[in-house]
């Protein structure tokens, strides 16, 4: 078993059939499958359940998957200690975000780049749910996300940001039950057309929580995955949206409302798993405050 073979396997495991992960690996489909083949005779067990329709992971490819993920980053690793030893830092660091969380990415990557050109950064957009699990996984670096206090168990946070949501309405929209301060209350949120974000959004965990912690029910009329959805479901006056202010601040045509108490807010954080950080992502982290 070689470092190739278990890379061909991960890219079959993850494009879902041998053909995609051709294109992926640029080799020819039958090399693909000849190679895995190979693998599963020297290890006495099929990796893959194929038929005409789809590629799936048999019980033994499930176990064999991350484990070759390790093995195959480990490399990587050491490939970048030695160049960094050298001088030239180099390798890849992989950075899960979020929608609406981006806490000035931008800013430390572009000081990376300049600080060592040798490093490739590749971004991956998910759900926070999905996001956490990468980096357990291995498949992600580190992240910025917003993360609640148990989803923060295993791994290193340091905080960036902490940020209250508030309520985005139409300007056509007169909203009942507001306070002399111009604040609304969840209980009277709860009875409005809600635009939701999917669960799994780390603003749909806060939401949900507050709502809870109001001893408050409510009901979703819209549910999207999208920001800028969500914007206009609020700018037709289709319902109304809670959002962390700075992801509400890029639509200033609407009118946000602060709420009076049970605030839902975030906290937004950069993350990685536990242990020493590869000298690729360590030159990252120094760049994110």
């Amino acid at each position: 078993m070689d470092l190739r073979q278990m890379a061909v396997v991960v890219a079959v495991a993850e494009a879902g059939g041998f053909t995609a992960a051709a294109r992926r690996l640029h080799m020819v489909q039958s090399a693909v499958s000849g190679t895995v083949r190979a693998l599963e005779r020297e290890l006495g067990t099929a990796l893959f359940d194929r038929t005409t329709h789809r590629v799936a992971l048999t019980p033994a490819g499930e176990a064999f998957v991350p484990a070759a993920r390790a093995a195959l980053r480990a490399a990587e690793l050491a490939r970048e200690a030695v160049d960094a030893v050298q001088g030239q830092l180099r390798g890849r660091v992989t950075v899960g975000t979020m929608q609406g969380v981006w806490a000035g990415l931008h800013h430390a990557l572009a000081a990376l780049r300049a600080e060592h050109p040798g490093v490739v950064v590749h971004l991956r957009q998910a759900a926070v749910a999905d996001i956490r699990q990468a980096l357990r996984e291995g498949t992600v670096d580190l992240a910025v996300v917003a993360l609640d206090r148990q989803q923060q168990r295993g791994l290193v946070t340091r905080l960036l940001s902490r940020e209250d949501m508030v309520l985005l309405t139409s300007p056509r929209r007169v909203l009942a039950g507001m306070t002399p301060g111009g604040e609304v209350r969840l209980g009277d949120v709860a009875h409005l057309p809600l635009v939701d974000f999917t669960p799994g959004w780390a603003i749909r965990y806060a939401v949900d929580r507050s709502f809870r912690a109001a001893g408050v029910e409510r009901s979703t009329t819209f549910e999207v995955n999208d920001i800028v959805a969500a914007a206009e479901l609020v700018r037709n006056d289709l319902g109304v949206c809670i959002m962390p202010m700075s992801i509400a601040d890029r639509f200033p045509d609407l009118p946000q409302h602060r709420f009076e108490r049970h605030a839902p807010n975030w906290k937004v954080m950069v993350v990685r798993p536990p242990g020493e950080a590869p000298p690729a992502v360590a030159a990252l982290l120094r760049h994110i405050t």
